[in-house]
């Protein structure tokens, strides 16, 4: 039977005595294949779910891929546009995840506000190669960035209620395995298909448009919601986006909180794997493969750690990924050649598979299920503030020291959290041996 370990997030064992202390589980049914077959018995809504991301993804990615050389070369845009851009972008996205999820849990349903958000971002692919001006961009940037914000809280909690409570380790990670999928493939179109147009990048983008429409349309006619759970708030009132609402969220999932801010202030931006490929010399035209390897690397692995997390003490999986981000760290710190930067990303996305499927499934797990959206909604915009304070520490480090400074502080950062993990004891819980599958 798959144990229950994950669900004490940083405990390492818990007391036979000791009730559930988490939300009611889901109304989806117990489970509990081995983690090889999880994937053979999850319900046709997360392979659905999985796929919606998928076709997302390689639309988004083939579209990011390019739209920087796009603003720079066609529109003439100043890097420093380009940087305002996207920093406004990815702030309303974080900002939009707190109130959809909350507007999810105060409803009780998620597949409107997910068609929603997808259906804004379909939307904005056509207007990329149809865009005369930076103004264009801009717009259709905050627009598809909104979508993301709209969509993300209520889709994360749509997995936990559709996939039986022993499988959600198995369910996050079946979903950022397929969504990872469509990453690489994303870009890898964006260079096919530029090759055959002859750099003809407005030709290129229209290519985005077909996979982001199919993605919408899975999801309205292949993804069905469950009945909501019976179970109400307190007095029968509806969650609403209140301190009192946020009050009742456990300690312990504010425990998750913090424990996804200090992941991501020890990860920082992706962008400066790019720049670090480039650092040590990578030609211009083959620096996204830098990306490509880490996503294949995230895909491969994000399924398998995430039906470990069903099984094995959350603990242990969480000092694992910090302790293969501390090697990635070294290796791209100290890297200098092209070939041992490829080495430093693909170990980035082992680190990713191995944490970010379990932190949602813990999410998922500290959250009662009329306050789960919101929950990831917090979680998601904590994490996208501590990547914001990363990603500026990391740029200031790069610019006074060099990259091995960026590098290297990482490293050392991932490696105080893995020692915080270690020496972290809950009061009042006896430790006990780790369950055994």
């Amino acid at each position: 039977m798959p144990s229950e370990q994950s669900e004490s997030i940083l405990f390492v064992g818990r007391a036979k005595t000791t009730p559930p202390v988490s939300a009611p589980p889901s109304s989806a049914p117990e489970a509990s294949p081995s983690a090889r077959h999880a994937y053979r018995v999850l319900p046709t809504g997360i392979w659905m779910l999985g796929l919606v991301s998928l076709f997302m993804d390689m639309s988004s990615e083939l579209v990011h891929s390019l739209l920087p050389i796009f603003m720079v070369t066609v529109l003439g845009a100043s890097t420093v546009t380009i940087g305002v851009i996207e920093g406004v972008a990815e702030a309303a996205a974080a900002v939009t995840k707190v109130f959809s999820g909350a507007i999810s849990d105060y409803f009780r349903r998620r597949k409107f506000l997910v068609v929603l958000g997808y259906g804004l971002a379909a939307v904005t692919k056509p207007v990329f190669p149809l865009a005369t001006t930076i103004e264009w961009v801009f717009a259709a940037r905050f627009v598809d960035r909104i979508g993301k914000g709209i969509r993300g809280a209520p889709r994360d909690a749509l997995v936990a209620d559709i996939a039986p409570r022993g499988l959600r380790g198995a369910a996050y990670g079946l979903r950022q395995a397929l969504d990872t999928v469509g990453a690489f493939i994303g870009p890898l179109l964006a260079v096919a298909f530029m090759a055959w147009l002859a750099n003809d990048i407005k030709a290129v983008l229209w290519v985005s448009v077909a996979p982001a429409f199919l993605a919408v349309l899975l999801l309205v006619f292949a993804v069905h919601e469950p009945q909501p759970e019976p179970a109400a708030p307190p007095h029968g009132s509806r969650n609403r986006l209140t301190l009192a609402g946020f009050q009742r969220l456990s300690p312990r999932y504010w425990l998750v909180v913090a424990l996804g801010a200090v992941f991501t202030l020890a990860r920082f931006s992706e962008a400066f794997l790019i720049l670090r490929a480039q650092d040590v010399g990578l030609a211009i035209g083959y620096v996204p493969l830098i990306m490509i390897v880490m996503n294949v690397v995230y895909a491969a692995f994000a399924y398998p750690a995430g039906a470990a997390a069903d099984r094995i003490a959350a603990r242990k999986l969480l000092v694992v990924g910090l302790g293969v981000l501390i090697v990635a760290d070294v290796v791209l710190a100290t890297a200098a050649s092209a070939a041992l930067a490829f080495l430093g990303a693909a170990l980035w996305g082992l680190h990713m598979a191995l944490t970010q499927g379990l932190l949602s499934k813990l999410v998922a797990d500290t959250s009662s299920a009329g306050l789960r959206a919101t929950a990831f909604g917090v979680f998601n915009l904590v994490s996208g503030a501590a990547l914001l304070l990363a990603s500026v520490i990391a740029g200031a480090l790069w610019s006074a020291l060099g990259a091995w400074a960026t590098f290297m502080a990482g490293a050392i950062f991932a490696a105080l959290a893995a020692l915080g993990l270690l020496c972290y004891r809950p009061r009042g819980r006896p430790v006990q041996h780790e369950a055994r599958p």
